[in-house]
């Protein structure tokens, strides 16, 4: 399977966040249809569309965003607090049927426990990735069963749903879900398709892997587990106008990343991101920057910073480690898309085919070394 690459769409163009107590900025149509189109003309396989207590609902966007792309797919946030997996499946399946399946799913168990109560979610942590496991179960029988079923759970009840409701392969959508807590690594080897990384170095990315790959085993998996990291690129002609263009890029959306940075305080990956950038800025010669106060501010707070061609090169990096979705988010910047999407997107098509890079093969070679 080719390296695929993901953009995240927003619902109006970057500006200031909304002053407190005021209610987020209306959706701006024309935008949204137009980011849609950008990111699928130069290069994107998907865009995640994200989901939080006070964004715009995610099937919605999603539905617009299918309806003005031709082979853009949708990564489609959802919360299992948010939505009964029986209902949430029929959803998901409804979009990827008008889409011609075009649809996945990103599972959110939730990193923040303030921001989960604003929607009237109490579990603790650990409760919330077990609800997200058996959502994930829940969604799979929906969209495969071909007879009523009942269930009952831990977290969820019902009786004689059905049959399912399919999706337009009549097969299991893919299922993403991510962190960086023993509780994310545990529900995540056993039950996602995909594992959302945030950018970490190398180092520290492959250490995730080899732990997440630790618990699919003792789980019982013996299938390979793709592997989503994040990164915004940042990119310019050469690495010293790219080093310069990050700089400005830090200080003009510090207000951004400030907003997100309170909301994921305490989130795992967060914090792991926050003291990466404690010990230090730059990583991996340079070409990776976590700049202090932004690091950990969301899974695009960790900066690839270069020239196409370095850019490119560090991302091979991480598809060698078994890294084969690779989420370069603009945070809405339609020029830094088009940017990604022309040149990087192809360079590293380019270079993965000439090395002979395969991640089916890279994860049968760890397996044999483990």
């Amino acid at each position: 399977m080719p390296v695929e690459f993901v953009n995240a769409i927003g619902t109006r163009p970057p500006g200031p966040p909304p002053a407190a107590g005021h209610f987020t900025a209306p959706i701006d149509v024309a935008w949204l249809r137009r980011y849609a189109r950008t990111i699928d003309e130069f290069g994107f396989d998907y865009t995640l569309v994200p989901y939080a207590s006070a964004s715009a609902d995610q099937y919605v966007v999603a539905a617009t965003v299918l309806a003005a792309s031709e082979r853009l797919k949708t990564v489609v946030a959802v919360r299992p607090n948010s939505a009964f997996p029986t209902v949430a499946a029929q959803g998901l399946a409804t979009l990827d049927q008008l889409s011609g399946g075009r649809t996945i799913v990103h599972i959110i168990s939730g990193g923040s426990d303030e921001e989960q109560r604003q929607q009237g979610d109490y579990l603790e942590k650990e409760a919330r990735y077990r609800r997200s496991a058996e959502f994930i179960g829940v969604l799979r029988d929906v969209w495969t069963r071909r007879e009523p079923f009942s269930h009952h759970g831990e977290f969820y009840d019902f009786d004689d749903f059905g049959p399912g409701y399919p999706t337009a392969s009549g097969g299991p959508l893919p299922v993403s879900l991510g962190g960086s807590s023993d509780f994310a690594y545990a529900a995540g080897s056993a039950h996602a398709d995909i594992f959302a990384l945030w950018g970490e170095p190398l180092e520290q990315t492959a250490e995730q892997i080899a732990r997440v790959y630790e618990h699919a085993r003792a789980a019982g998996r013996t299938d390979r587990i793709r592997f989503w990291v994040t990164f915004r690129p940042v990119v310019a002609s050469t690495d010293a106008l790219a080093r310069e263009k990050a700089r400005d890029l830090v200080a003009r959306t510090r207000p951004f990343y400030d907003t997100v940075q309170r909301v994921a305080a305490t989130n795992v990956g967060s914090v792991r991101l926050r003291e990466i950038s404690e010990q230090a800025e730059e990583h991996d010669g340079g070409v990776l920057w976590t700049p202090r106060g932004i690091a950990g501010a969301g899974g695009a707070s960790s900066l690839l910073v270069g020239s196409p061609e370095t850019i490119a090169q560090a991302v091979v990096r991480y598809v060698e480690l078994g890294a084969d979705v690779v989420s370069l988010p603009t945070l809405g910047d339609i020029g830094d898309a088009i940017d990604a999407g022309r040149r990087i997107i192809p360079l590293v098509h380019e270079e993965v085919a000439r090395r002979g890079i395969d991640p089916e093969v890279v994860f049968r070679s760890a397996e044999l070394a483990s």
